[in-house]
């Protein structure tokens, strides 16, 4: 089979025997490969990295993968040959054959294809969890960071099916995603480094959703209503001071799927349920960027290095 694993700062198509899934394990033939952030910035050289060199050795790539299960492994229940699944793969998921851990697999519904099923599932979990946390309430403003990514334009329409009064969508190039993004509810999109940001005389949002982080943390939070909700569910961090969060009575909370998913399956559950609804009723649109080539994976991940992509990027065995 094919695969590609990262080498010396390179992504390099293999092409390698099929692995054998293990006990509580999948091997699904993959048909739609879902690119995240988080693997792309896992596999990007720090520019301050001051440490031993980084080891070359060929890595796995993670990443959301649907398709259809070839075989199963040792006591497994509840799959069989021939099921439609998705889930995170934490090994070679950029691969025409994966191996999915059972407790990260979903089965999937006849209403969606394997593509929806990467570009809905993984990023619609974390926006619905994020905006969960944030305790939205109806005639809110909402302001959504990282607008156009995979998780954040799922995250502008549950926070406008949630009853938010205004949604505001920021993004690094609004010129280029503002109609994409109000095609999908957003009522007004601003930039980075435009006139709006960091948008408290403007927009105050009651709760920010943020999928950047880093230097734009701060002003994030600075631009909060007084008592306002920031919830951040980026990789990046970025630094706040006590005084960010006294003046005006504010919070942040860090959102993470995983510890959802291990301490309180219920709600996780309730979650996924909720958001193949949303899809079936054509009330949640999950949009693909692009479908790119597994050998050319090192083209989707510069879409989403340079932040290039509205929707999900998807690699196609």
């Amino acid at each position: 089979m094919r695969r590609v694993r990262h080498t010396a700062e390179a992504l390099t198509l293999q092409h390698v025997p099929a692995p054998a899934p293990g006990p509580g394990q999948l091997l699904v033939r993959a048909e739609a490969i879902g690119v995240t952030l988080p693997a792309v910035r896992a596999l990007t050289p720090r520019p301050d990295h001051t440490g031993p060199t980084p080891d070359t050795a060929p890595r796995p790539v993670a990443g959301e993968v649907a398709g259809t299960v070839e075989a199963t492994g040792p006591d497994v229940t509840g799959y069989a040959p021939g099921d439609r699944v998705t889930g995170l793969c934490f090994g070679d998921a950029y691969a025409e054959l994966a191996v999915l851990e059972v407790a990260m697999a979903s089965p999937v519904p006849p209403t969606a294809t394997a593509e929806e099923a990467v570009a809905l599932l993984r990023g619609g979990l974390v926006a619905y969890g994020a905006l969960d946390a944030a305790r939205p309430q109806p005639g809110e403003t909402a302001l959504i960071t990282g607008a156009a990514s995979g998780a954040g334009h799922l995250a502008l329409q549950l926070a406008r099916l949630r009853g938010a009064g205004r949604v505001v969508a920021a993004v690094s190039d609004p010129a280029a995603k503002g109609p994409f993004l109000r095609g999908l509810g957003a009522d007004s999109v601003i930039g980075y480094d435009g006139p709006d940001w960091p948008a408290a005389a403007r927009e105050a949002p009651a709760y920010v959703l943020d999928a950047v982080g880093g230097e734009l943390l701060a002003p994030a939070v600075r631009a909060l209503a007084d008592g306002g909700r920031l919830i951040a569910y980026s990789s990046g961090s970025g630094p706040l001071t006590g005084h960010d969060l006294l003046s005006g009575g504010k919070t942040v909370t860090g959102f993470q799927l995983a510890r959802v998913a291990r301490d309180q399956p219920h709600r996780y559950t309730a979650w996924r349920d909720e958001l193949w609804r949303l899809h079936a009723t054509g009330e949640l649109r999950p949009r693909i960027a692009a479908r790119i080539p597994l050998e050319d994976a090192a083209t989707a991940h510069a879409l989403l290095t340079d932040r290039a992509n509205l929707g999900k990027v998807l690699l196609i065995p």
